[in-house]
């Protein structure tokens, strides 16, 4: 592929002077090669000119909140966890100069890994015999996680660990109250859902780290089907590992739902174990008391739904990075479907309609992550919504952006 002129977000020729300065064995010129997912930041293979592979990666441009892509929180995390079991990229180098461009950025190894975005990835990655092993590795990764003692490894200072669960209640009860106005939704089911994990808050035991996004969306399968490493740390912090845990679980099916797993899920393929069986794995490996564990479930099938009602149920504002190609996006909610059953509150994404004020570009889909094109009477690719942000291209301009996203530590 050939070298890219100009980067968004990056001042090459000052980021490539720092990579020089500061990480060593790399042979110069770098081949910069942009790569999919990542929650909006940017993040780039750099490929040497032996053919040594990394990664750099920053936040997205324009206005961020002060606790969303976080990238010393990131470096901070993969390199404490370094040499602990826990699979993460090795920690290369992390410049906090905005100087330099614009942003604090990290350099980490390349793995040879791809994450788990819906069954397709799923059926082209994981061969049904590898799916047993899989879906353990996530577990262990995760269990190996919840072993660490914070304070031992450095990172005891990530943030408050006791009142984790009574934390997040009050931070995403606020998030609904606040967006209910503008999104025209309101709902009393959440308020007893909320009122009910309010009284019922399980002692917690020792503050562990959280990751606070796990899933396989979040983990790089390698080539042998198996988890090589845990990415995306940004809003990782101290708390109840229980609640990370029913986190992770939450996509996985089981015989006793009462609602038929969704098909175009990563997990939803046969050939994995039930999500009854990687709890006991779990458990297995920790020996934590899983008594609560269908509390910790609910609670978090809440929080997405808070999450959710402030992201997805009310005009959401992009601001464009290239201001001076005219371009200002925004996208629509058509239609959200909530679904409360037995005290548990899940959802759906039901569609959007995505429109660029660009003449005669107008794209629809029904379906959330990488999107196709329809419905184009210009030259549109590449189009990306994801959590916090999305790119597209459009007569040959990258456009990339953030949402305004919320999050809780």
């Amino acid at each position: 592929m050939a070298r890219l002129p100009s980067i968004p977000g990056y001042n090459v020729p000052a980021v490539e002077a720092w990579i020089a300065g500061n990480v060593p064995d790399l042979a110069f010129p770098l081949t910069w090669t942009r790569l999919e997912g990542g929650h909006s930041n940017l993040t780039y293979r750099l490929d040497d000119a032996n053919g040594r592979l990394v990664v750099i990666r920053r936040p997205p441009m324009g206005e961020l909140l002060p606790k969303a892509h976080d990238m010393s929180r990131e470096w901070a995390l993969i390199s404490g966890l370094s040499g602990t079991g826990v699979p993460v990229p090795r920690a290369l180098g992390f410049c906090e100069d905005t100087a330099v461009t614009g942003a604090p950025f990290y350099v980490m190894g390349h793995i040879d890994g791809r994450p788990l975005y819906n069954a397709e990835d799923t059926a082209s990655l994981v061969p049904f015999e590898k799916r047993e092993a899989m879906a353990y590795s996530f577990i262990d990764a995760l269990a190996a996680l919840h072993a660490l003692d914070p304070q031992e490894i450095g990172l005891g200072g990530l943030g408050k660990s006791e009142g984790y669960i009574a934390r997040q209640l009050k931070t995403w009860g606020r998030s609904w109250r606040a967006s209910v106005e503008p999104a025209g939704l309101d709902d009393p089911r959440f308020y007893t859902l909320e009122q009910f994990f309010l009284d019922n808050v399980p002692a917690q035991g020792p503050g562990r780290i959280v990751h606070g996004d796990y899933g396989v969306h979040n983990c790089l399968i390698g080539p042998d089907g198996v988890v090589i490493a845990v990415v995306d740390w940004e809003i990782s912090t101290l708390g109840d590992p229980l609640a990370d845990l029913a986190y992770a679980l939450n996509i996985w099916p089981d015989p006793s739902d009462s609602l038929p797993p969704n098909a175009a899920s990563a997990t939803s393929l046969p050939g994995f174990p039930t999500r009854t069986d990687l709890a006991g794995r779990y458990r297995e490996l920790t020996g934590c008391d899983l008594t609560h564990l269908d509390y910790f479930m609910g609670f978090n099938r809440w929080k997405s739904a808070a999450i959710n009602h402030v992201k997805n149920c009310q005009f959401i504002g992009f601001r464009d990075a290239t201001m001076s190609t005219g371009i200002r996006t925004a996208i629509n909610l058509i239609q959200t479907n909530w679904l409360f059953e037995n005290n548990v509150v899940s959802y759906m994404f039901v569609g959007f309609y995505f429109e660029s004020s660009v003449q005669g570009v107008i794209v629809r889909n029904n379906n959330f992550g990488p999107w196709d094109l329809t419905d184009c009477t210009q030259s549109a690719s590449g189009l990306y919504i994801g959590d916090g942000g999305y790119e597209f291209t459009i007569n040959d301009v990258l456009v990339t952006g953030n949402t305004f996203n919320t999050y809780a530590r």
